[in-house]
């Protein structure tokens, strides 16, 4: 049966969708967690660290493969484990448990993430920063239909009910959705010939690069350290905001709301910033939201202090101003080295989440434990969000990256090696 480009996008998103709550809804779980086992705050946040660990670094290994064969059959295992490693939590009886566990979630989440990007990359070469930002905010924003859900369970019966139910419930429904996913053929009349539209001129290279050409040129390691450096603000939050909402002040009822409403507009982001980068480059568009995320981070500690209202707005305008790096750098990836290794190039790029979140997560908890204050953790991530905007300045004066740029030099001295 022939299917429409747009139904497989869909089913990216839901899967996505499934797989958010092991990330943006751990916030709920971390309190619940240290009052039934009396582990450290920092003890728990590694689990926090070693699942982004995972489910960023093992997304090159799963990315060449899925350019290649499809991501079909790679999400239905996923499937499998995501389900176990996140209905298990609720049963971690030791640190080893729940890290053990947690980790499987994140290898579970890395090929559903690799897979969904990789689909929306592939079919939508038109519209590379719409679909990466739809796709991106299943992810970033699926949490929030399930956060009341995890909230009743956790407060009505226990935080093991609430990790096993979620973890079944999205296990069958990614399982399901992943049948529908498989790379287009290079003759298809969705694809073939379509190209990128805007006011602003989109730059688009011309060659396909392999990962490991790629890893060759200037040009990765400037959006690989841009990405690096904006992916700790918002995973700091994420990881930290119910240690956050206690230092400040805020309330049971407030912080829950601020879980809920982070999720939407972090989901928002990802779709509004990648439908803008479509129309006036990805490079202005993160120069735009990243200094507003810089802004955003210094206002949480001055103004969200006491105040419920300050802080949940605040906090979703970080959210809503970091997000969106998971719809332009993949795009950008595309723009800048080709769709044909796509999956692959991209998940190169997005193993900067990994080593971000060692900084995010169990290194931030332990500068708070020592200085009882989130002022070094806040301020540092917006000094980095700051550079990573200055950085986007210097990018649009980069040339695209060119392999016949890198063999003129070689060729000119083979030349005149041979001249008399």
């Amino acid at each position: 049966m022939k299917m429409n480009r747009w139904v497989r996008l869909i089913g990216s998103v839901i899967a996505m969708i499934m797989i958010a709550n092991l990330q943006y809804s751990w916030a709920l779980f971390v309190k619940p967690i240290m009052g039934a086992t009396h582990w450290k705050l920092s003890d728990v946040q590694l689990g926090f660290t070693l699942f982004i660990f995972f489910e960023t670094w093992m997304m090159p290994l799963s990315g060449w493969f899925m350019d290649r064969l499809g991501p079909r059959i790679f999400m239905s295992v996923a499937a499998i484990l995501c389900g176990i490693g996140w209905a298990g939590l609720g049963w971690a009886h030791t640190l080893t448990e729940l890290y053990l566990l947690y980790s499987l979630a994140g290898f579970g989440a890395a090929l559903i993430y690799c897979g969904s990007t990789v689909i929306g990359l592939k079919w939508f070469p038109d519209k590379l920063g719409l679909s990466s930002g739809l796709i991106a905010a299943g992810f970033g924003s699926g949490a929030a239909l399930f956060v009341p859900l995890i909230a009743y369970l956790i407060r009505v019966e226990n935080y093991r009910t609430a990790f096993l139910y979620t973890g079944i419930g999205q296990a069958i429904i990614t399982l399901c959705v992943a049948q529908i996913l498989v790379n287009p053929k290079p003759d298809d009349p969705e694809v073939a010939g379509k190209k990128a539209g805007s006011r602003f001129k989109v730059r688009t290279g011309a060659e396909q690069f392999t990962w490991l050409e790629m890893l060759g040129t200037p040009q990765f390691y400037v959006l690989y350290t841009m990405m690096l450096m904006m992916g700790i603000g918002g995973l700091m939050v994420t990881a930290q905001v119910g240690s956050v909402a206690d230092t400040l002040g805020i309330g049971k009822v407030a912080f829950t709301l601020a879980v809920f409403i982070n999720s939407l507009a972090n989901g928002a982001g990802r779709i509004f910033w990648g439908w803008v980068s479509d129309h006036v480059g990805r490079e202005r568009t993160m120069i735009i939201a990243f200094s507003t995320q810089a802004l955003a981070l210094v206002s949480v500690l001055r103004l969200g202090r006491n105040s419920p209202v300050w802080f949940i707005v605040l906090l979703a305008i970080v959210m809503f101003t970091w997000g969106e790096i998971y719809s332009l750098f993949p795009a950008a990836s595309a723009d800048f080295f080709g769709i044909r290794n796509a999956g692959a190039n991209y998940s190169f790029l997005y193993s900067s989440k990994g080593v971000a979140a060692i900084l995010a997560g169990r290194l931030a908890a332990q500068l708070f434990e020592r200085t009882g204050t989130w002022t070094v953790v806040f301020y540092g991530s917006a000094t980095l969000a700051f550079l990573a905007a200055l950085m986007a300045v210097g990018l649009i004066a980069m040339p695209l990256p060119s392999k016949q740029a890198r063999l003129e030099p070689a060729t000119s001295a083979a030349v005149k090696s041979v001249e008399p």
